[in-house]
């Protein structure tokens, strides 16, 4: 989980797995939707179709997106091969991935589970658990774009709390069918882009939330909607949420600075004044927290404006990556500071392009 930097353009990541370029790995994995398999940029494969590839910066995002790691180049495995002991539950989650692993499960194997837990930390920056829920939604996800029915795919993949969204959440509330229909609906789609998959949920009226898919906020994020406005989730686009995707796709290609689709921002009334004052951030430029604080004319609640700023739930298009610490230095942002780092770098670059 090496890559810190936007990932290169889609036909030279083509190229270097054409030609097996051994200085892309840790670059970026490379997912092929004919077979549903991701693998690295040296994998000993048939060259797939351009047109039936993505790309995406981390073996993480691929998970996330739907795909399995190849069994031949193992992209699950970017630092060395994976130890022995390892070995057997790795196989053992392979050949039941939508079972619901417990620790129970891997002591019976004769492993540690706090020793699984510390290799993929140190690995691949994710807890065992967090891997086995990726893979999970992921195939949740991709089982429904393949024209699976909502409530077989969430079942199918054993969802029965927050963390599987959509019908996994209505199942959580306690919510049956008949009773949605009071309820505002919103849809949730996945949308690439070059620092992760990103959640966007909607109705077909405006867009509630922006968020990466690793973001650790981002279940509360989605009990804090259903709460607010009783909305229930289930997987689908909107009018709203192409329009968002269409315009995040622009956003990293540094075309665009000012997202035009509608949003909604509910919270407290102190919360969406930060958010409202968030918009005013020029692309390309940072403010500190203190100087947000004096703007909102409320220059000795910064710790208070802070956490507002850290609630918000529509990353880079409420642009709380521009608000900076006192010292000019990088500091809390919930999608990671090495994303903030390079969303400031893109929108600089666009500035003065």
């Amino acid at each position: 989980m090496s890559t810190l930097a936007l990932l290169p353009d889609k036909q030279t990541m083509y190229q270097a797995f054409v030609d097996r370029d051994a200085s892309f790995e840790g670059i970026f994995v490379m997912g092929v939707r004919t077979t549903g398999i991701f693998c690295r940029p040296t994998c000993p494969a048939r060259n797939p179709k351009p047109e039936n590839v993505e790309f995406f910066p981390r073996p993480v995002d691929a998970l996330a997106a739907g795909y399995r790691p190849c069994k031949r180049c193992r992209p699950m495995e970017p630092k060395a091969n994976v130890p022995e002991w390892l070995a057997k539950v790795l196989a053992a989650v392979d050949a039941e991935p939508l079972r619901r692993w417990t620790a129970a499960d891997i002591r019976a194997m004769g492993v540690d589970p706090t020793r699984v837990r510390r290799w993929f930390q140190a690995e691949h920056g994710m807890t065992f658990l967090a891997y086995l829920r990726s893979r999970r939604l992921g195939q949740a996800f991709s089982r429904i774009k393949d024209g699976a029915a909502i409530v077989d795919a969430s079942l199918e993949a054993d969802f029965d709390s927050v963390s599987g969204f959509c019908d996994a959440l209505r199942r959580k509330t306690g919510i049956r069918p008949s009773d949605a229909k009071n309820r505002p609906i919103l849809k949730v789609a996945q949308v690439p882009s070059p620092l992760g998959p990103i959640m966007v949920a909607g109705d077909e009226e405006a867009v509630y939330l922006v968020e990466f898919w690793d973001r650790r906020m981002l279940e509360t994020q989605f009990s804090i909607l259903e709460k607010r406005i009783g909305a229930l989730f289930f997987p689908g686009e909107t009018d709203a949420t192409r329009s968002m995707a269409k315009e995040i796709e622009s956003y990293f290609a540094g075309k665009l600075t000012t997202f035009a689709t509608p949003i909604r921002t509910p919270g407290t009334a102190s919360q969406e004044e930060v958010w409202q004052m968030l918009l005013k951030v020029p692309s390309g430029k940072t403010w500190t927290y203190g100087e947000l604080a004096t703007r909102l004319g409320k220059p000795k609640a910064v710790r208070a404006i802070a956490r507002a700023v850290g609630e918000n739930r529509l990353a880079i298009v409420v642009p709380c990556h521009r608000i900076v610490g006192a010292d000019g230095k990088l500091t809390g942002y919930g999608g990671g500071l090495w994303r903030k780092r390079h969303l400031l770098e893109l929108e600089r670059n666009a500035a003065t392009s």
